[in-house]
């Protein structure tokens, strides 16, 4: 160690601390991912129908009273033409059986997520389960143009007659 000068040592000592560093984030990293994996196993599937999931992804949330209690896992279109998605659930939330599903969106540009509304059956959903209500996507273009086309209306409603004089 005396053939290092002061600049080489601390150099040397800031190296190791970073590679030991590096360890253990990598180390702790490992940890979480198993556990949440472990986690992620215990969840159960429920599924819900839709018309239109307009700008909903597999991976978003899944909320009850604002709360996630899952994520969506996976959608495909089935015979009619319609939306079934796949929603992991926490295995600890149990969802009474007469709730409902609907996708809403975190404000005027935001996320899309399923948002349940619990219902006041003493009955839950059972793994593999379906939601017999669900609510559509609002499409924000649909939203604009009928507030739009219901303005025109009301403006040519008020719009005073004028009568042509020969």
């Amino acid at each position: 160690m005396n053939n290092f000068t002061k600049e080489e040592l601390k150099d040397l000592i800031i190296g190791l601390i970073v590679i030991i560093a590096s360890v253990i984030m990598a180390g702790v990293y490992k940890w979480q991912s198993s556990v949440w994996a472990d986690a992620k196993a215990t969840d159960y599937p429920v599924y819900a129908t839709f018309n239109r999931t307009d700008g909903l992804e597999v991976g978003d949330k899944v909320r009850m009273a604002g709360v996630d209690i899952g994520y969506v896992a996976d959608s495909v279109l089935d015979d009619n033409f319609r939306a079934t998605l796949t929603l992991m659930i926490k295995s600890n939330i149990q969802i009474p059986d007469d709730s409902s599903a609907g996708i809403v969106s975190s404000g005027i540009l935001g996320n899309k997520y399923i948002e349940i509304e619990a219902g006041g059956s003493e009955d839950f959903i059972a793994p593999n389960g379906e939601f017999d209500y669900t609510q559509d996507a609002m499409v924000l273009e649909e939203l604009v143009d009928r507030i739009i086309s219901l303005g025109k209306a009301k403006r040519r409603q008020n719009k005073p007659q004028t009568m042509e004089e020969d």
